[in-house]
């Protein structure tokens, strides 16, 4: 894994990527979530899609609102950022449109928008 920290406008934003999978479980969602924050003082992350499980994005899974309450129970703020047309799932593609119109937590598609719409979070 590796982190890249970055200071924009006032925000700290870490920058996780991997090729491995970070996120397979809550557990290792708050693992990384304390990890950027012990290692970089942030507490918004930007993180590739392709280090979270699949699992996340079946949401009968419970993964993906067990992991968005823990982050916001912790004041992290999160955009993952990839290609999400393959998924057809319509709870999915909502929970999707509800989450990029909140303040916690985005799916966007380039790593440049993920850190710019953390940027706007203040």
């Amino acid at each position: 894994m590796n982190m890249e920290y970055l200071k924009v406008d006032g925000s700290d934003i870490a920058v996780v990527s991997s090729d491995e999978k970070i996120i397979v479980d809550v557990q290792s969602a708050l693992d990384l979530a304390m990890s950027v924050r012990y290692e970089t003082g942030a507490s918004k992350i930007v993180i590739s899609k392709t280090a979270v499980c699949e699992e996340f994005f079946i949401l009968s899974t419970g993964i993906a609102g067990e992991i968005l309450q823990k982050f916001m129970n912790y004041h992290v703020k999160t955009a993952i950022y990839g290609d999400y047309s393959k998924y057809t799932s319509k709870p999915l593609k909502d929970f999707i449109y509800e989450s990029n119109h909140g303040h916690d937590f985005f799916f966007v598609a380039t790593k440049e928008e993920a850190i710019q719409k953390l940027r706007e979070m203040g």
